[in-house]
This record gives structure tokens, sequence and C-alpha cells, in this order.
């Protein structure tokens, strides 16, 4: 008699915890909440509508589609030649070849700086040059310091050019200003070294991260973003 006892209680309190687990003994008894019995979660929802059910092959395209839309240029640089070679041993070094295959960087020249100058002359002694400095600052004119080639410096430049025409055109607005400047000319600068920009045109938000945390000092200051339209 008290197996019967026991079995009988042992089923009359799975039926009891069935039932409130169900949601019988509701609302004296409410049923605990987990799973798919938390209808909250569901009121909770934001659009719902939206959200869509695609096969493995579609998802996977959405998945590629997505990080191609996040893709943006990065470059580093301007680099020397010897430089540019190292940078891009290291980049070979670094990153794994089935995720960055050949082409996937490459090499832009940096536009040389402008190389013709409207020129004030140089002053070695430094007494004169603070005197040619005032006569400057007298007629509002914006100067630098030349510290290079040895030939013209240390002198006093007024404006730094494209071309010779550019240089010439802005000599003729100095002479004849009502206080006309004299003692300027236009002077070339020597071409500098060949520079070049290494790019990566399309680096996934992957990639870019892996970019960054490449040793800026080997990079001319790190990658960063394309600047200007003409680096998309």
């Amino acid at each position: 008699m008290m197996l019967r006892a026991v079995v009988a209680l042992l089923l009359l309190a799975n039926l009891a915890f069935f039932a409130w687990t169900r949601g019988g003994l509701a609302p004296g008894f409410p049923p605990p909440r987990h799973g798919q019995h938390e209808p909250e979660r569901f009121t909770a929802q934001l659009h719902p509508e939206a959200v869509v059910v695609m096969p493995p092959g579609a998802a996977s395209a959405a998945v590629v589609a997505s990080r191609t839309a996040a893709a943006r240029c990065m470059e580093a640089g301007p680099l020397g030649e010897n430089d540019i070679v190292a940078a891009e041993a290291l980049l070979a070094t670094a990153l794994t070849p089935a995720t960055w295959p050949a082409g996937s960087w490459l090499r832009e020249a940096a536009p040389p700086p402008p190389l013709w100058l409207v020129y004030a002359g140089r002053v070695p002694d430094a007494a004169a040059r603070r005197t040619r400095e005032a006569e400057l600052r007298r007629l509002g004119l914006e100067f630098e310091l030349l510290q290079a080639p040895a030939e013209l410096a240390p002198g006093l430049v007024l404006g730094r050019h494209g071309t010779r025409a550019e240089a010439e055109a802005a000599l003729a607005v100095l002479a004849g200003a009502s206080a006309p400047l004299k003692g300027a000319r236009v002077v070339s600068l020597p071409a500098p070294p060949l520079q070049a920009w290494l790019r990566v045109p399309r680096a996934t938000a992957d990639q870019q991260a892996r970019l960054q945390a490449m040793p800026a000092e080997a990079f001319a200051g790190g990658f960063k973003p394309c600047a200007g339209a003409s680096r998309p």
C-alpha cells in the first residue's frame, strides 16, 4: 500500500508540474519564464517583418556583399624606393597569402612637390636676415626659411609653385605692387628622389585593422584611409 501511495503522489506531482509549466494553473501560479514561453520577447521585437531567413548559399553571398560594402582604400607613404621595397617585403611576410593574394596592394607614384620658388634671396648672415625678414613683414608678405639645398640656403621663400609660369606670375604681382619688392627672383629646386604611395584599394574591415596594426615606422607613419578623390 505504501508503494502505491508513493507512486500516486509522484504521478500527481508530475501532472501538477506539467499543468504549471503549460500555464494551466495561471493566474494564481504563473508558468516559468523560459524559452518559447516568454511572450514578452515577441512584444519587444523591433521590425520583425525585416527578418528574412535565407538559405545557406544566399546567406554567404550576403555576408560577402556586406564585407565588400565596408571595404575602403588604405595607403601608406610617401615612401622612397628602398623604403617601399622593405615595406612590401614586410607585408608579404606578415600577411597570410590566402587572404592577401598577389595584387592586393599596389604602388602609386607620389606627385613631386612644387619645385619653383619665388625666392627673396640667400641671406647667410643672421643680422642681415632679420633685416630682410622685417622688410618682408612691413610689406605684408609671408615667407619661410629655406634650409636646403646649400646653394640657396639659408634663404627666404615667398611662395612655392608647380610650374615656372605660375612662379613668374606671382613674382610679377610682387614687382607691380604699390610698394614693389626688390631683389626677388624665380628659382627651381632640384628634383627629389622618386617616392610612391603603398595602397590597398579595397581593404575589408579585417584587413584595415591588420594594416593599422603594422609597425608605423616601417610605413612612413602607418596606413591611413586614402586622402582625396584621386585615391578612392
